[in-house]
């Protein structure tokens, strides 16, 4: 059930979806209508509707020890969608004193009567059932008196077209707590099929629809019908805390929700119902100034399935590899965890690509990466070109005589770009104050290896937290140790280097930023290039 984290947290199939297998077993006529594939999970055909029906009745008898008939030209209904909406409803009219009966009205109850008989088993809800449908009148009442429920519901016959107006006229004396609704989703046959109303790139249905005409069509659809329900609540007002409908359509909400602002209705809140690949939305409205009102769900699904960091592993004989390597780069500590991490720094100084130490647990590091441009990209391209330009230079002038400024000039960028050498190379005084270059130099450089600009001379200054603290000393080109704050960068993610065993597992956490591929294109980078590094010669 691809959305079950999403349905109501009272919901019984929540955590516990229904066991196929140990309801075949226990129930003959259910069992009939499973199917065992070649991988022995035991399967349910939802486009049968005699499978559906199997279904709604099995899990009504097992969980709630009802016992209903439902004609296969109605509306089946599944019963994790409708307990969330009972749920719901719970939550809307709050707990109540014990010894204070709550009554409520179902607007078009159906065969299976199913609202009324969960909320009366459940709670002890006292319910007026309306219906104007002959054979679903006939199932509904046959459904309350077989399961001992007279006393609690009541079903009546209502002419077409009636709400709540008409079906109050006797009982003029009641308060009901709330009233429910599930209305005809859609406008004519077409919009039922589908064929103007569902999205193309949407899958198909993955159940069967048997409803009848009057429980799946009704002038102008849901949006009409929900509409006369906000026309009947005006007159009625108080007569009832809460006013509530499901809706089938998303885009039905908000012209509800306007048409209840315009009439001035103090009270209104809305929610979601999930069940599989099912979503349904539900509306309520009170005239009550007392009543608490549920938050509604928020914009992002809070239950949303968190994303997976990007990772990859290095195991232990490549770890030792990289250990042997470590005096290389200044490492000293011969840790597993800190002989990664200083690799990692190594290469992302390299790269350009700002990074500094956050706190982290005794058994892990944590670095805390801002992408300002994508130097990761080509980068072997880049290594080539190099070393073709080195192999074309002219040789040195024999000792003594000077080398020609352009021919300095002219020559590749060194492969480490924060090298003194190299900021010489594009203007920078040497400490001799002897060497300079022409405009046209500067920008040929940059054409080729990137920008250069003062952020490179202040990213290994990140590295190294204690490093942050003095002032920039005079006259030198260091800019704000946060350079986020004032230039645009791709991406920022937190990267956690872990023991597992004797291997360690380097993860890559999204942030914020541009695009999440440069995120990934980074993490390959890293990967490849500590693996090179461990299987390169000493």
């Amino acid at each position: 059930m691809a959305l079950s984290k999403s349905m109501h947290p009272r919901n019984r199939y929540k955590d516990k979806p229904p066991d196929f297998a140990y309801l075949a077993s226990k129930y003959p006529e259910f069992q009939q209508h499973v199917h065992t594939s070649l991988t022995g999970r035991v399967g349910l055909n939802f486009k049968d509707p005699e499978a559906v029906r199997a279904l709604t009745c099995t899990l009504l008898k097992e969980d709630f020890g009802l016992t209903i008939e439902i004609p296969l030209e109605r509306l089946i209904p599944t019963v994790p969608l409708r307990l969330n909406y009972i749920h719901w409803v719970e939550d809307l009219i709050g707990a109540g004193p014990s010894d204070a009966p709550r009554r409520g009205i179902d607007i078009g109850t159906g065969a299976s009567c199913i609202y009324p008989l969960l909320g009366a088993t459940m709670n002890g809800w006292f319910f007026l059932a309306t219906e104007v449908d002959n054979v679903c009148f006939s199932y509904a009442k046959k459904n309350v008196e077989q399961n001992g429920m007279s006393d609690l519901i009541k079903v009546v016959k209502v002419p077409q077209k009636t709400l709540l107006m008409d079906a109050l006229k006797e009982e003029s004396a009641l308060i009901y707590d709330f009233c429910m609704c599930n209305p005809p989703f859609f406008a004519n046959q077409l919009e039922a099929k589908g064929v103007n109303s569902r999205n193309s790139r949407r899958p198909p249905p993955s159940s069967v629809n048997t409803g009848g005409v009057t429980e799946i069509m009704a002038e102008g659809g849901e949006l009409e019908f929900v509409k006369r329900i906000i026309h009947d609540s005006l007159q009625l007002k108080k007569r009832l805390r809460w006013y509530s409908c499901m809706l089938g359509k998303k885009c039905s909400l908000a012209p509800l929700k306007e048409e209840l602002r315009k009439q001035g209705v103090p009270k209104v809140t809305h929610t979601e119902f999930c069940q599989g690949r099912t979503m349904r939305w539900a509306l309520a409205w009170s005239f009550y100034e007392d009543v608490s009102v549920p938050s509604p769900p928020s914009k992002k699904r809070k239950l949303e399935k968190a994303r997976k960091p990007l990772s990859f592993s290095l195991l232990l004989p490549t770890v030792k590899l990289l250990r042997a390597r470590a005096p290389s780069i200044g490492c000293t500590t011969l840790g597993s965890l800190s002989v990664v991490t200083a690799w990692l720094e190594k290469t992302l100084s390299d790269l350009r690509v700002l990074h500094k130490r956050v706190p982290s647990g005794r058994a892990e590091r944590s670095l805390f990466l801002t992408a300002v441009e994508n130097s990761w990209i080509h980068v072997r391209q880049k290594r080539r070109d190099q070393r073709r330009q080195l192999r074309e230079l002219p040789r040195a002038p024999p000792c003594g005589d000077r080398a020609a400024p352009h021919t300095v000039e002219s020559g590749p960028q060194p492969e480490n770009p924060e090298s003194p050498e190299n900021y010489a190379i594009v203007g920078v005084e040497s400490e001799k104050g002897k060497s300079e270059v022409n405009e046209d130099s500067v920008v040929a450089q940059a054409a080729h290896s990137g920008p250069l600009t003062q952020e490179v001379l202040c990213n290994t200054q990140e590295v190294d937290p204690d490093k942050q603290e003095g002032p920039p000393t005079p006259g030198s080109s260091m800019t704000s140790n946060s350079p986020s704050a004032s230039q645009p960068f791709l991406f920022k993610c937190l990267t956690n280097v872990k023991l597992e065993g004797g291997d360690v597992i380097v993860q890559m956490h999204w942030v914020e930023g541009l695009n999440r591929d440069l995120m990934n294109q980074l993490c390959t980078y890293l990967k490849n290039t500590l693996l090179r590094l461990a299987s390169s010669p000493l």
